[in-house]
């Protein structure tokens, strides 16, 4: 088969579809692979090294999409990109579809085969593909809201993790999965105050053992929601339900009842987010404020780290990524997994979430398969 892997477009977004590692086991399988030139840029990879792994390298965008049978990206594609999309070309990226209608409809249009990362599943129903960028993601929810504490920058004025003597600052991550745990290692591991609320009794039972007493945990509901919420200084939200929109459980009205000047860091912005307030913001200019509260709620945290960030990814998505290459939609078919990545196939919705957030009609990926 041959892969496309353009640069990414996406405002202060450096990561990279394919590293030179990931090309190579491409190449090696017997694959040709075509990347954009400049398109290893933000990870140090120069097109020699693509070259090296061999690759042949493209002078746009344009050949890329025209050139190859998959694409292969790491954020959504923007207008321009799914209009250069093709019928039956497969699209193999993160989408967050549900809270995007926009590009949705230019997928459909398109008649692509839309496989997105983040509802890939495994046998244990994890999310393998989303798992690394959550775990990056959560790490640095908790630098960003360390950062946005400062007074230089509009900030209360508070040391994360306090110094003896020294009360440290409060922090409440809603949400108990991949994120949550990363958010909660890190601000556990500066010295901050945490605890995790989750609706998952099992999951608060994992974290316990797996904190030893260093986090507290408590069962999410709107009351502990409000509890907490209303005393913290730094409110993480890493709410998933894979593939719909994200719930809102921090309304404006709580705002009112927070800190002055605490932080609410929302990293489920990709799903539309979990605060009423959030909208997405960018590296460029990452908070704004809203009743007093800060707001940080960039849509693509792990672009600020891409060297680290794509490689993760890469490690993730390559065998799912062979398979395609390999098998092209029979690979769907091959496996249950893949095939729960499947969001549209030529022009038709096939994840029931984003079906549903879209107000669109859905068919089942075994359906539009043909698996009967």
């Amino acid at each position: 088969m041959r892969v496309g892997v353009p640069t990414e477009i996406k405002v202060q977004e450096h990561r990279v579809g394919l590293t030179p590692m990931a090309v190579r086991e491409y190449t090696t399988a017997g694959h040709e692979v075509l990347v954009q030139t400049g398109a290893g840029a933000g990870i140090g990879a120069g097109d020699a090294a693509y070259v090296a792994a061999g690759a042949r390298i493209a002078n746009s965008a344009a050949e890329v999409f025209a050139g190859a049978d998959m694409i292969v990206k790491v954020k959504e594609p923007q207008a321009v990109e799914w209009k250069m999309l093709r019928k039956g070309q497969i699209l193999f990226t993160y989408l967050h579809l549900a809270p995007d209608p926009e590009q949705a409809h230019g997928l459909l249009e398109s008649g692509c085969i839309a496989v997105a990362y983040e509802t890939v599943t495994d046998a244990k129903g994890g999310l393998p593909l989303l798992a690394p960028m959550s775990e990056v993601a959560g790490r640095l929810a908790i630098e960003a809201a360390a950062f946005s504490l400062r007074k230089p920058v509009g900030g209360k004025g508070l040391l994360l993790g306090g110094v003896p003597g020294v009360q440290p600052a409060r922090v409440v991550v809603i949400g108990g999965g991949v994120v949550g745990t990363h958010a909660a290692r890190m601000a556990v591991g500066l010295g901050a105050e945490v605890t995790v609320l989750d609706r998952s009794l099992p999951r608060l039972r994992q974290l316990d053992e797996l904190f030893q007493g260093r986090v507290r945990t408590r069962f999410s509901s709107v009351a502990t929601i409000e509890d907490e919420v209303f005393a913290a200084d730094v409110v993480v939200g890493a709410v998933l339900v894979p593939g719909a929109s994200a719930p809102r459980v921090v309304t404006r009205a709580m705002l009112k009842q927070m800190l002055p000047r605490s932080v609410l860091v929302d990293v489920s912005i990709d799903q539309g987010g979990c605060f009423e307030t959030s909208h997405a913001t960018t590296h460029d200019a990452p908070t704004y404020e809203v009743d007093d509260i800060i707001h940080y709620c960039v849509a693509n945290m792990p672009g600020a780290v891409p060297q680290t960030s794509s490689h993760a990814l890469n490690h993730a998505t390559l065998p799912f990524g062979l398979a395609l290459a390999e098998h092209g939609e029979r690979a769907l078919v091959n496996d249950v997994h893949l095939r729960r990545g499947l969001n549209i196939h030529r022009g038709r919705v096939t994840c029931a979430p984003v079906a549903q957030a879209l107000n669109l009609p859905v068919v089942t990926a075994e359906a539009a398969l043909g698996m009967g």
